[in-house]
């Protein structure tokens, strides 16, 4: 048991590894792998869907006679969860995806046709603009015009998110003023009864309290202070009834 763990092995002085048979094996042969179903399918023969992701021990082999561009195409065996039929599918280097080749058909998916659709387009834009220099230059007028509009919305929602944040932080500083003139006016004290019960006092002004008038505005106190003139009437001199001015006399010091 001990030997096997060893690092290093004894080799005799006279080992040769050209001497060694080397094991032939056939051209194509199948490996067994472990694969997930690499999209959704429907088994033909008893109807069983089978969904994408669903594992599988499946025989793995090179497709003789095909190839994209020099890349291989592999072939897996799979064989249906109900009915054990067989299901083949290959790899599909062009689409960059997998193709179902027998025993079960692809589930329907909607958006493989949409990109097939503007693969399409694509193709018909790009050989509309090789055979007419003008289209060509339509077309990028189009795509110029749209990436200006594009960056205009960009910029309207970068303002508008940069005026969101500037409102919200002076609303919450309005409301940390607020916050801390209540903490100034009011305060919580424990009841006096017992438990945990809270009342809020509001706190006795450590200044002295101010006059109403001091509370006014400006314009209040200018008025009131024109009616209070309008009220003062100015000492008439007294005169009798000739006219003559009347002096009153002062009353004489006592003798000492």
């Amino acid at each position: 048991m001990a030997e096997r763990k060893v690092l290093n092995k004894y080799f005799p002085p006279d080992f040769d590894p050209d001497l060694i048979g080397r094991r032939k094996g056939t051209k194509n042969s199948q490996q067994v792998v472990r694969l997930m179903a690499p999209f959704s399918m429907r088994c033909n023969t008893c109807g069983e869907y089978i969904y994408k992701g669903k594992k599988f021990n499946a025989r793995k082999e090179t497709v003789d006679g095909e190839d994209y561009y020099g890349i291989k195409i592999f072939r897996f065996y799979i064989k249906c969860t109900l009915c054990s039929a067989e299901i083949t599918f290959k790899t599909d280097p062009k689409n960059t995806d997998y193709a179902a080749e027998h025993g079960a058909s692809r589930n329907f998916e909607p958006w493989r046709e949409e990109e097939a659709v503007e693969q399409e387009d694509r193709l018909a834009k790009l050989e509309a603009e090789e055979n007419n220099p003008m289209k060509a230059l339509e077309n990028r007028t189009e795509d110029s015009k749209r990436e200006m509009d594009i960056l205009d919305a960009l910029q309207i929602s970068e303002r508008g998110m940069h005026a969101t944040n500037e409102s919200e932080t002076q609303r919450k500083k309005l409301e940390e003023e607020d916050e801390k003139l209540v903490r100034q006016v009011f305060s919580k004290i424990p009841d006096s009864g017992g438990g945990d019960a809270v009342i809020t006092v509001k706190r006795k002004a450590d200044d002295i309290e101010p006059t109403v008038e001091s509370l006014l505005p400006d314009s209040a106190k200018a008025l009131i202070s024109s009616k209070a003139q309008m009220m003062k009437k100015p000492k008439l001199e007294a005169k009798n009834k000739l006219g003559i001015k009347m002096v009153k006399k002062k009353p004489a010091a006592k003798a000492v």
